[in-house]
């Protein structure tokens, strides 16, 4: 993994904990990934036992010792993570069924560890008391779940992961399950662009930080084919560091396919970042914030209109100019 960015200020000076997968250890690509992307926070990462109950045993007490403010969770280490009660989660790709999971992707017998172990062990034997050991650790999931726990845990799934698919499962007990394009793997890709976003929004709220609010109308997003506009992914990542952004599209009234329409293009081409984030408004001068960039002039916006389109703002490409020149104000 080599991601040409990081976030210096992302997280800084909190402790993320990860939580690896089935067969990998602390010492992963995803640990490297992660403390690239976040120079300025501590990544613990401890490896699991192999046993379930002795590992479930060992994060409690890390999360007890170390508080870490996050706790990434993927494959295996979702299903870990979700157990973690009372801190910020993202689950990625979760395992919730591992038992099943390991009997059906043909585990069993001798196994080597991914990547290397502090304990220096290379080989495991999955047997089938170990594969029932998981399916046993799998009925803690879910419980005692309250509405203060539902909003701490966010789901990321690949709309092309082969290897588990748990999207369901995890919607039946919490709302933040978002897909994304991708497959089981952690990806520079998917961290650059779904998972660093969820991130921030976390850091935030952690925060009680308040960035300045843009609001783009759906019109300038694509052309007449329902193509995202050149520069327009661009400008659209550069903005959610800097700015707390919104899609704002017209309410339809007598058609209500076009409001499907509308999230499915949303849900599409800006996914993660853009989940809970889309504003169903015919007239936007009724709404407030900082910017407003849209096709149609609204001088009774409350705060500053941006034509896009006109003489001085035509593409994205002059956005990026402007809100660079802007420097997050």
């Amino acid at each position: 993994m080599n991601p040409t960015k990081n976030y210096p200020t992302l997280m800084k000076g909190k402790k993320i904990m990860y939580v690896h997968g089935f067969g990998s250890s602390g010492q992963s690509g995803t640990v490297t990934l992660l403390r690239t992307l976040m120079p300025q926070a501590t990544i613990i990462a401890p490896d699991l036992p192999l046993h379930p109950a002795e590992a479930l045993t060992l994060l409690k007490q890390t999360c007890s010792e170390e508080k870490p403010q996050l706790i990434i969770g993927t494959s295996m280490g979702g299903m870990y993570a979700e157990m973690l009660r009372g801190t910020d989660r993202i689950l990625i790709n979760p395992a919730f069924e591992m038992g099943d999971t390991m009997v059906k992707h043909n585990m069993m017998g001798k196994q080597t560890f991914q990547n290397p172990r502090l304990d220096g062990i290379q080989d495991f034997i999955v047997t089938k008391a170990l594969v029932n050991e998981y399916k046993e650790i799998t009925t803690l999931l879910f419980e005692g779940i309250d509405e203060a726990e539902q909003q701490r845990v966010t789901g990321l799934f690949g709309d092309e992961d082969t290897s588990v698919d748990t999207f369901d499962l995890f919607a039946q007990h919490y709302p933040t399950a978002i897909r994304f394009h991708g497959g089981h793997r952690l990806t520079d890709k998917v961290a650059l662009h779904y998972l660093v976003p969820l991130i921030r929004q976390i850091d935030d709220k952690q925060e009680g930080r308040q960035r300045p609010v843009v609001l783009i109308h759906a019109d300038t997003l694509a052309d007449s084919y329902q193509k995202p506009l050149p520069s327009m992914h661009k400008a659209y990542e550069m903005l959610i560091e800097n700015y707390d952004v919104y899609i704002v599209a017209p309410a339809p009234t007598n058609a209500p396919e076009n409001l499907v329409e509308q999230m499915s293009w949303v849900q599409q081409h800006l996914n993660a970042p853009a989940f809970n984030r889309v504003v169903f408004a015919n007239n936007p001068n009724l709404l407030y914030a900082d910017y407003l960039i849209a096709r149609q002039e609204h001088p009774n916006f409350l705060g500053s209109p941006i034509l896009f389109g006109g003489n001085d703002l035509k593409t994205w490409d002059d956005i990026i100019v402007f809100f660079s020149q802007l420097g997050g104000q």
